[in-house]
């Protein structure tokens, strides 16, 4: 009755009548509900097959299992047993004629470790895997001599196994992968000279590989035909024995730690298959030998340290290969550019080593190719418009990325199959493909692409999810089939020379999960669209560097998903909305650099908890500087909830770098080039994770802090061109971390304070501060002289030939002032100040 539709119903109980029944098959007939208890009366039975399959079968109580006394064949296979007490195998144990038990995926959990005695010794199969035994390995298993199958796997059986083996000599198949085994790999397996399937995967099996290989050095054949140790602990070298398994077909050694080279007596395993050596730490050779494995289909050996070349004499006999994966930094591929491989490759995955600089022949031909993968491996040829060609019916993932590939892409291309492309960080050229596709990720970044994004994308790729076009030399519009990608995520356009408005069709969007959208370094103008606002699930808006005007929508603050603003660099006009704060409660950074905005700075800002990045510089803005600021807490206590990269322009140590690392580590506050007035906030004070602050070129006036030494981990202190006063604080000098500080061009009075970290700026960082002295400033204060040794530099660059001269003449003309006293100096120092803005430096 196998092999039918039963819909569910329960199996007829009636069957448990048929006294003289030998033989019930219902397998796979789709029976559901409890097994009626009435079928242990057939005592006759020989043969009993309950694999459930689609609708769930149950045995309530397996005692009557015990009633089936002729049995010899037990399938019970994904039928649930409620068991306690290991009631099931007390019931089968009462069965002394059973060869065959089938319990795998029963959700059995109750093990007996042992049993008083064992009746059913002459099991030949016994399957228990796919359970949730938790038991160390059964000793009452030992018993069973006469076993040819042993499946204990997907289970969570733990401890070391010591068991003789060796008195399994009919084993033939064992299967214990998936479990908590550890320790060593019992050596008496080797005694198991007709042992065809070794399974021991994903445990935590110990010791050196050598010992498990050598151990089967007894036998006159080995007659392994798959040996699994996949995800262990095993280490040590590969032994030479290896070559006495001449009938393996599988080897699977992955995700060990496994080194050394691969032992030339590799060639002698004539009926090799699949090997995997991936994810170990072999940092030898692969030998020549490698070419005689003529049955190979699969080899992986990436994520290791190999060493030396690969000729034609380790690939010229491999006619069955199939899929190929290698990676090593110091692997080099020396083939001769116009041989021509006797395999066709279905998988390519080539990483970190050297296969260029030419586009070999042996590459070209592989036309077959569903899956490749050539990741940095030195290639700066042209690749044939041909090559996409052939690929792009059947290809489904395709990486070229970071090579130096050039040429030009095929116009159109139409890939129904593909799932990934990847060509970034090459010199590819001409215009943009039109590509049909179902792709989901489309990564061209980081080459010289030119001409307009196709006016259609949105139609030629309409599962896109990952769009990554930046970097490159693209212009035009960005066109509003766009917003057809009804499944997009990331959108990143950055780096290009787009120009016209952003488009205006986000409402089709807005039901999407789209989370980036980065049009930052192009000259694009208008307004921002308030469908943006309509982006619900919106998470980093990066629109910097750009001509955009106006002021912020308000239809942002219903993104309150947003955890990355960047408008910097724009023509943006306005007050700063509060509403960033009161209703974008996750933002990490918020960059408004460089813009048109006037106001004060709101109070709102202080309650982003999770702000790590504020940077209003370049701004119109006034008033002062908020004193809640010491309730970002981020920023003062450095934590950071999510990793978070992105790519913007940071000004530091005086310089604005392109910075694409984790921007929440980097907790930075700059105000600079603002018109701000008042003290600094004591509360500042209270950040203790900032690591940049620039107030510079403000009207800040007042003393700084004396509690600024609290700043630990302070990297760039700027404070110049303000009106600040008073002695510079002798804590600044236990900021140990402090690499980069300007004070210069405030109102500051008497000594630097002594202290290695301040005595190691260039006197440029306190220059303009007429009444400051004391080294490494060029003032002597009273009583005490100038040393003529020059200041230690700190790695920063030297002033030009003009800021020289004005710093000599700064020091001449304090010594004149302290000579004809102070009425004149005022005068001088406000008219030297006023030309020196002139410059309009910006640090």
């Amino acid at each position: 009755m196998s092999l039918n539709d039963f819909q569910g119903n329960e199996i007829p109980a009636f069957l448990g009548q048929l006294n003289d029944l030998t033989y019930l098959n219902l397998s796979f007939s789709s029976f559901g509900g409890e097994i009626p208890p009435q079928l242990g009366n057939l005592s006759k039975l020989q043969v009993l097959d309950l694999y459930a399959d689609s609708y769930g079968m149950e045995i309530e109580n397996p005692s009557w299992l015990s009633g089936l006394s002729s049995l010899k064949h037990l399938n019970l296979g994904f039928v649930t047993i409620h068991s306690s007490d290991a009631k099931w195998l007390h019931a089968v144990n009462m069965i002394p004629s059973l060869l065959e038990l089938y319990c795998h995926g029963c959700e059995l959990q109750d093990m007996a470790v042992t049993l008083p005695f064992v009746n059913f010794s002459s099991l030949s199969v016994l399957d228990l895997s796919q359970n949730l035994f938790n038991s160390s390995f059964p000793e009452w298993l030992s018993t069973l001599t006469s076993l040819t199958r042993l499946d204990l796997s997907t289970n969570s059986f733990s401890g070391s196994i010591a068991v003789d083996f060796g008195k399994f000599e009919s084993l033939e198949d064992l299967h214990l992968s998936l479990n908590n085994f550890s320790g060593p790999v019992p050596v008496t397996l080797g005694n198991l000279c007709y042992l065809r399937k070794l399974g021991l995967a994903s445990g935590r099996f110990s010791g050196d590989i050598s010992g498990l290989l050598n151990s089967f050095t007894g036998c006159q054949t080995v007659s392994l035909e798959m040996l699994n140790l996949n995800s262990n602990d095993l280490v040590g070298e590969l032994p030479d024995s290896i070559g006495l398994f001449k009938n393996l077909k599988h080897l699977d050694l992955a995700y060990n730690s496994l080194w050394g080279s691969i032992p030339a007596s590799i060639g002698n395993l004539s009926a090799l298959e699949v090997l995997y050596l991936h994810s170990n730490k072999m940092n030898g050779s692969i030998p020549e030998s490698f070419g005689r494995l003529s049955e190979l289909r699969d080899l992986n050996l990436i994520a290791n340290s190999w060493q030396g070349v690969i000729t034609e004499a380790h690939l010229m006999k491999l006619t069955r290969l199939e899929s190929l994966m290698l990676s090593s930094s110091s692997l080099v591929f020396k083939v001769d550019p116009q041989w021509i491989p006797p395999f066709r490759l279905d998988y390519l995955q080539l990483e970190d080593c050297t296969v260029g600089p030419p586009f070999s022949t042996w590459l070209q031909v592989q036309n077959r190719l569903t899956q490749v993968k050539l990741q940095n491996v030195g290639i700066s040829d042209t690749i044939p418009k041909e090559w996409f060609s052939e690929l792009s019916a059947e290809i489904l993932v395709m990486d070229l990325s970071e090579n130096q590939i050039r040429g030009e892409l095929p116009e159109e291309l139409v890939s129904p199959k593909l799932e990934m492309l990847d060509l970034s960080s090459n010199r590819f050229e001409g215009f943009l493909p039109r590509w049909s596709t179902n792709a989901t990720q489309f990564y061209i970044h980081e080459n010289s692409l030119s001409g307009p994004i196709p006016r259609d994308i949105g139609t030629l790729m309409p599962r896109l999810r990952n769009l990554h076009l930046s970097d490159n030399t693209l212009n035009g519009t960005i066109p509003l089939s766009i917003c057809k990608m009804a499944d997009l995520q990331v959108l990143s356009l950055r780096n290009n020379y787009l120009s016209g408005e952003l488009p205006d069709c986000w409402r089709d969007l807005s039901t999407s999960s789209l989370w980036v959208v980065d049009v930052s370094n192009n000259s694009l103008s208008g307004e921002i669209p308030s469908s943006m606002g309509l982006l619900r699930s919106l998470g980093m808006l990066l629109l910097s560097e750009n001509n955009l005007v106006g002021e912020i929508p308000s239809s942002l603050q219903n993104c309150s998903a947003l955890t990355s603003i960047d408008l910097g660099e724009n023509q943006l006009s306005g007050e700063i909305p509060s509403w960033l704060a009161e209703n974008l409660s996750a933002t990490f950074v918020l960059r408004l650099r460089s813009n048109q905005f006037h106001g004060q700075i709101p109070e709102a800002l202080c309650n982003l908890p999770l702000l790590h990045f504020l940077d209003l510089s370049h701004n119109n803005l006034s008033g002062g500087i908020p004193k809640c600021l010491d309730n970002l807490t981020a920023i003062v206590y450095g934590n950071s909830s999510e990793l978070y990269y992105q790519e913007t322009k940071v000004v530091t140590k005086g310089r604005a770098y392109d910075y694409n690392r984790n921007l929440a580590l980097l907790n930075v506050i700059d105000f600079s080039e603002n018109n701000l007035s008042g003290p600094i906030p004591e509360e500042m004070t209270k950040l203790l994770s900032l690591r940049v602050l620039n107030l510079s070129s403000n009207h800040i006036s007042g003393a700084i802090p004396e509690k600024i030494g609290d700043l630990k981990v302070l990297e760039t202190l700027d404070l110049s061109h303000n009106q600040l006063s008073g002695e510079i604080p002798a804590t600044l000098s236990s900021l140990t971390f402090l690499t980069h500080l300007i004070v210069s061009y405030n109102n500051f009075s008497g000594k630097i304070p002594a202290g290695r970290q301040l005595q190691t700026f260039d006197a440029s960082s306190y220059q303009g501060n007429p009444f400051l002295c004391g080294f490494p400033s060029r003032v002597k204060c009273p009583t005490e002289s100038i040393t003529t040794t020059a200041p230690p530099t700190t790695g920063t660059e030297p002033e030009d030939e003009e800021d020289e001269i004005f710093e000599l003449g700064t020091g001449l003309y304090v010594s004149i002032v302290l000579g004809f006293g102070f009425g004149f100096l005022g005068l001088c120092v406000t008219l030297l100040r006023k030309e020196f803005r002139k410059k309009d430096i910006e640090w």
